[in-house]
């Protein structure tokens, strides 16, 4: 379990997040002990702990949105929705079990996911010019992990947990999303071949080019950008559901194609 500091900084808030994640101890949130932390100074604390993870040797390849959709907000208590870093070792191909050993108490949604083609920089991105930076998309399972007990957390609390960032799957279709409706593009979302959850992309900000709009905008505020061949996961359609190991659960997507996942 790890120790609280006597004195809350960015440094040692990035500390305990990754301690907590190494060692698979969750925690309370950091806000009941350092009740100044706000959504600002939440971004530098996740800026600090991925540049804690490069240090490590892992690779950015991407970004993530979180709390997209009515309902994920709705669960997490939360009103607005959040950007954090995609790193190379979150990647898990698909056939290869979730690592349970290695996470907390993981829990799985279904995402569209868009890999750009070229370099997206705000402000001022709609979403038919952040679409136009897409070169294909592709369906997603991500697996977040939160190090906060119950997955209870303030939104500062979780964007400086890098929004509960842990592993992610991609499907096998690639397709240009000038084929393709996102708007109405459906996943059904199946654990042990039963039906749990349905959604359409339009429950990703009304369309999921506007979650990739609003990455692009946000991150902009911060000089950022996104880059050429980075990998977006948008944002959650449905309620996350828990991983129980030896259970499979399966994302079907309309044009998509399907990904399956099992914890190990």
């Amino acid at each position: 379990m790890s120790v609280a500091p006597t004195t809350w900084t960015i440094e040692s808030a990035a500390e305990v997040l990754l301690n907590a994640e190494e060692t698979r101890c969750d925690r309370h949130p950091v806000t009941e002990d350092w009740p100044g932390l706000d959504l600002t100074t939440a971004y530098l604390v996740q800026d600090e702990l991925i540049a804690r993870k490069v240090a490590q040797g892992e690779k950015v390849i991407g970004v993530k949105l979180g709390l997209t959709s009515v309902a994920k907000q709705q669960r997490m208590g939360v009103n607005s929705p959040l950007t954090a870093v995609l790193t190379d070792r979150m990647v898990l191909e698909e056939g290869s079990p979730i690592p349970m050993a290695e996470l907390i108490h993981p829990r799985v949604e279904p995402e569209i996911v868009f890999v750009l083609g070229e370099r997206l920089e705000g402000p001022g991105v709609t979403a038919e010019t952040a679409l136009a930076a897409v070169r294909s998309v592709r369906a997603g399972i991500e697996v977040i992990d939160s190090r906060y007990i119950d997955f209870k957390f303030t939104l500062p609390d979780v964007v400086a947990d890098n929004a509960s960032s842990s592993r992610f799957f991609l499907g096998d279709v690639e397709r240009d999303p000038s084929e393709l409706d996102l708007v109405i593009e459906e996943c059904v979302l199946k654990i042990d071949g039963a039906e749990v959850d349905r959604a359409t992309g339009a429950a990703v900000q009304g369309h999921p080019a506007e979650a990739l709009a609003l990455a692009a905008n946000s991150l902009a505020e911060r000089g950022l950008a996104l880059e050429a061949g980075w990998i977006i996961l948008t944002g959650g359609m449905t309620d996350a559901v828990f991983v129980e190991p030896g259970h499979p659960i399966v994302a079907e997507f309309t044009n998509l194609g399907s990904v399956t996942v099992v914890g190990e």
